[in-house]
């Protein structure tokens, strides 16, 4: 008898044994299962416990978790895609580091700025980016706590071009008014610091442009003051020269009132059909005089398909005046000047081509700007108030097309205003 009751003891020891272990032990490796699936950010099949009341409510209070994480998770994945568009939509560059100066955050601009490939998050800025004054910036910015502002230049290894950046460091501030790091805003003022040389460069010319006839029209004013008995051959002199002189101003205060006015938010045009050969010939017709006088013969080529063109002509009689007047003025005696017109595609091209001295290569991209002369010294002798080409070129971008030109040294040149043709 004693053995059977040592077996039933094993019997009643076992069962009470597996029913503890299905009631406290199994349940507990479930919600350890649960928790590390959880942690791993996957989705158990289930979040039902067997066991009791109390594993069953913290199965229950785990899949309460694992929703609001993924909920969560879809706020920050929201908010970052959101930051991430506003960021990459930004011209500006934008950079922010720690205060250890290793990158958290860039931007497509900062990295374009910087010609920088992906993987710099996370990494050191002194070795991504190698700009001394940048490292100051964000330096001093770190140690004082203080906003910062710099100008940087950068070289565009690829177009040997200088970049200018206007570059603002502000600190982040810890909740102990500590620096954590920095957030550093890049604006290209390239085209700004152009405009700015531009307009000095603009003033300056205007300057010395009228300083020179002003001061003859002065001496001479006060060579009459100081001997008013100036004999009637040596004052028919002195007249001549002031009037010349003073024709001049005027003819430079012309200019620039039309450039200003062609330059204005107000400018238009007035389109109208005009037959080209009639243009040409009006033209040639002004200059009779000076083309006789250096015996120019002008050849007109227009071809039968192009009779009219849609333009502003008192306009575009203004172009052939001022291309006419620097072909008279550079062109050889006995020579010849062409003007052409031709269609190629939805472009009419309208040309005026000298035998002149021609134009050096390296000057050619610049004959349009204001007061730029290729041959200074010659240009002033000759005259002009150097404003012509830049007011073509800014009546063909007000018909919406563009100016073009061909020299070379001792060949002549050839300008041509190719305008958009009517349908």
């Amino acid at each position: 008898m004693a053995w059977l009751l040592i077996v039933v003891v094993c019997i009643f020891v076992a069962v009470g044994a597996f029913i503890s272990w299905r009631r406290w032990v199994a349940p507990w490796r479930r919600i350890d299962e649960l928790v590390r699936q959880i942690a791993r950010n996957e989705r158990p099949s289930t979040f039902l416990v067997d066991g009791g009341a109390q594993a069953q409510r913290l199965g229950l209070v785990l899949e309460t978790i694992f929703q609001r994480q993924q909920q969560l998770d879809q706020q920050i994945a929201g908010r970052e895609s959101g930051t991430q568009t506003i960021l990459g939509a930004m011209h500006d560059g934008v950079l922010v580091v720690d205060a250890h100066r290793y990158i958290v955050l860039m931007n497509r601009a900062f990295a374009k700025l910087f010609q920088l490939r992906d993987g710099a998050v996370g990494a050191p800025l002194a070795e991504i980016v190698r700009h001394a004054t940048l490292d100051r910036l964000i330096a001093e910015t770190l140690r004082t706590g203080e906003a910062m502002r710099s100008e940087l230049t950068l070289t565009d290894s690829h177009t040997n071009t200088e970049r200018r950046l206007e570059a603002s460091a502000v600190p982040i501030k810890e909740p102990t008014d500590g620096t954590a790091g920095a957030v550093v805003l890049f604006h290209d003022i390239t085209e700004l610091k152009r405009l700015d040389q531009i307009r000095s460069d603009f003033v300056a010319n205007v300057s010395h442009e009228l300083r020179t006839p002003l001061s003859i029209l002065r001496g001479y004013i006060e060579t009459l003051l100081d001997n008013p008995e100036t004999s009637r051959q040596e004052l028919s002199r002195i007249l001549n020269v002031m009037e010349r002189h003073s024709e001049r101003l005027g003819l430079l205060v012309d200019d620039l009132l039309s450039l200003a006015q062609l330059e204005s938010s107000n400018a238009s045009v007035d389109l109208s059909e005009v037959p080209v050969r009639e243009l040409f010939e009006n033209v040639v017709h002004d200059w009779k005089e000076k083309l006789m006088a250096k015996n120019l013969k002008v050849i007109v080529d227009v071809p039968p398909d192009l009779q009219t063109i849609d333009v502003d002509e008192t306009r575009l009689q203004e172009v052939f005046h001022n291309l006419l007047e620097n072909a008279v003025k550079y062109s050889p005696e006995n020579g010849e000047i062409h003007l052409r017109a031709a269609r190629h595609g939805n472009d009419v091209f309208l040309s005026v081509c000298d035998q002149g001295i021609g134009i050096d290569k390296d000057h050619l991209p610049r004959i349009f700007e204001r007061f730029y002369r290729a041959d200074k010294a010659r240009s002033r002798e000759l005259g002009g108030t150097g404003l012509g080409l830049a007011i073509v070129k800014h009546i063909a971008q007000l018909h919406g097309g563009r100016v073009e030109a061909e020299s070379e040294r001792g060949r002549g040149t050839t300008i041509r205003v190719v305008l958009p043709a009517a349908d």
